[in-house]
């Protein structure tokens, strides 16, 4: 009788449960993180309960800061070596950094050789000219002017990247010439947003989420119900249209977009953008957005970087050429070219 009881008792149990499933699927929970890459970063993920989801979010954070502390080249931070630290004194001996430095410099130079120059983490010299332009004319608009043409010459003498010596067994880091300056900007965020999904994944925090980190978007999963895929907007270049240029469905894929839009200044009423072309010691002058979308976020971060500061034609050969990779390029009269896969992840 006791055990027919508890037969029935189990039966019952395990109905109820499936019957109210739907009180047990993961819920929905948002944060921002700022104080980090220079930007703000948005975490969406699906989870039990909300202390959960705090506790897998603080150390997301930890992680998160302990990336920017290590790729921050303006500061240096306490007891780590970092690319300020390689900045300031690299040149007079090998400097010794954590791995996570080696594998961001090491892809770096593979960007370099990738990209055919267009991405050089090693221009730090030109972008830190072209930086200081544009602190002093957003400080003071009035007094706003072009960096002196001598002057960026001289700087691009120092952006050689073969001057970078990497030496992975010790994990140490040489600068052969004083005058280098390494500028990480065009890959770190991207890089930075890839290992933060790993360390989520690594450390089974969720299974299903989104992180955007400043315009470096990657998902993993779904919205919590294991079908609906997540939706990504594209801003839209053109300031006057409040729409968005694209709404995206798509998962396990990572998203960015390089645009001339947000860091800039004028100077007789022509904007100057931060994306710098090695080739001109200027800004790029193709696009006003250029957006990647493919399975890595440091890759689709060199590509943005590389397709806004080459002609579209060749833009588009490149991405052709590449297996799971997609783009769309808005010129500088907004007009929206696509890559021919680029269709599949509008949404209807």
């Amino acid at each position: 009788m006791k055990r027919t009881v508890c037969i029935l008792l189990g039966l019952i149990l395990a109905f109820t449960l499936s019957g109210c499933g739907e009180f047990y699927r993961p819920v929905r929970y948002s944060e921002t993180i700022i104080d980090a890459f220079d930007t703000i970063t948005t975490v969406i993920a699906y989870d039990n309960k909300k202390t959960d989801f705090e506790n897998s979010l603080n150390s997301v954070e930890n992680e998160l800061k302990r990336l920017d502390g290590l790729f921050d080249i303006y500061n240096e931070h306490e007891g780590v070596n970092n690319l300020c630290t390689l900045n300031k004194t690299a040149a007079k001996a090998p400097v010794k950094v954590e791995k996570d430095i080696i594998e961001l410099l090491k892809y770096g130079k593979q960007a370099y050789n990738d990209s055919g120059g267009s991405v050089n983490i090693c221009l730090g010299a030109v972008l830190e000219i072209w930086h200081n332009a544009r602190e002093a004319a957003l400080e003071n608009p009035e007094s706003a002017k072009l960096p002196d043409t001598a002057e960026l010459e001289k700087a691009s003498g120092h952006t050689d990247i073969d001057d970078l010596v990497i030496d992975e067994k010790n994990s140490t880091v040489f600068i052969k010439d004083k005058a280098l300056r390494l500028d990480v900007g065009a890959v770190a965020k991207g890089f930075a947003a890839q290992k933060l999904a790993e360390f989520i994944e690594k450390n089974g925090l969720w299974q299903d989420f989104m992180l955007n980190l400043g315009g470096n978007v990657v998902t993993r999963g779904y919205k919590g119900d294991g079908s609906t895929k997540w939706t990504i907007q594209i801003e839209n270049p053109d300031r006057e249209k409040n729409d968005a240029l694209e709404a995206l469905s798509l998962t396990n894929l990572c998203v960015v977009t390089s645009g001339d839009y947000q860091r800039y200044f004028t100077y007789n009423g022509k904007n100057y953008c931060h994306i710098i072309d090695p080739e001109t010691l200027m800004p790029a002058e193709y696009f006003s957005g250029v957006t990647v979308i493919c399975k890595d976020s440091a890759l689709a971060d060199r590509l943005s970087t590389q397709l806004f500061i080459i002609p579209l034609s060749e833009g588009k050969r490149i991405v052709e050429g590449l297996d799971g990779v997609e783009a769309v390029w808005v010129d500088k009269s907004f007009n929206v070219s696509y890559s021919s896969g680029f269709e599949q992840y509008k949404m209807l």
